[in-house]
């Protein structure tokens, strides 16, 4: 066996022990933040949980913010790149509607092999009920509409500073997806798909209910 053999196996083993590591971490923060309270909750009782020294924590996120953001940006990259894979010849919005759906369909069984669905849910009503990490969680939406801005008008041939089509279509877009995301953690169903289809039925009413005459029997 030569050396170039033996190297690749090795490599391999280390990146998937630290993909463990990284992801004992996540689940053990996120656990304790949930059950205890994030504020409560310090970098050395995640360590002592997993069995590992605060330079490993470290290593891998650089806060408490960081790890309960996590799976969000993951969920959010996901959203972009499949955003970016869509054909030009599909209108805005349309893009954006199909890119989340796609992204659904495929990031659930990502965010299952690491935390469970009830963890996630219980992750996404922490957040938005500690007052650190809503104002976290709302400034990091701000950043995201901005970058989904500029794909958009960069599809679309558009200056994002002279032309507001692209700034209000995201707006829109990602008002659906806060109300969604808070009905989803206030009810009954953790699971990614009941997100999904959640998702999905909203963005289905954002035209209706702007352009329409509610009043009149459709």
């Amino acid at each position: 066996m030569t050396d170039g053999q033996t190297v690749e196996p090795r490599a391999g083993l280390r990146e998937r022990k630290k993909q463990r590591t990284r992801d004992a971490l996540l689940r053990a923060a996120l656990e304790l933040f949930t059950t205890q309270g994030y504020e409560r909750t310090t970098v050395d009782e995640i360590v002592d949980a997993v069995e590992v020294s605060q330079r490993t924590f470290f290593r891998y996120f650089a806060s408490k913010e960081e790890v309960t953001f996590a799976v969000q940006e993951v969920v959010e990259s996901r959203f972009i790149e499949e955003l970016r894979r869509r054909p030009a010849s599909e209108a805005p919005f349309e893009a954006m509607r199909r890119a989340v759906l796609c992204a659904w369909n495929s990031i659930g069984e990502a965010i299952e092999e690491v935390i469970t669905v009830d963890l996630h849910m219980r992750t996404y009503q922490m957040i938005e009920s500690t007052p650190s990490l809503l104002a976290a969680h709302m400034r990091r939406g701000i950043a995201l509409e901005n970058q989904i801005a500029l794909l958009i008008a960069e599809r679309e041939g558009l200056d994002v500073g002279r032309d507001p089509r692209p700034r209000v279509a995201v707006a829109a877009f990602s008002g659906v997806m806060r109300v969604t995301g808070q009905l989803w953690g206030q009810g009954v169903d953790p699971s990614v798909e009941a997100l999904r289809d959640l998702t999905e039925e909203y963005l289905d009413q954002l035209v209706p209910a702007l352009a329409r005459d509610w009043r009149r029997k459709q």
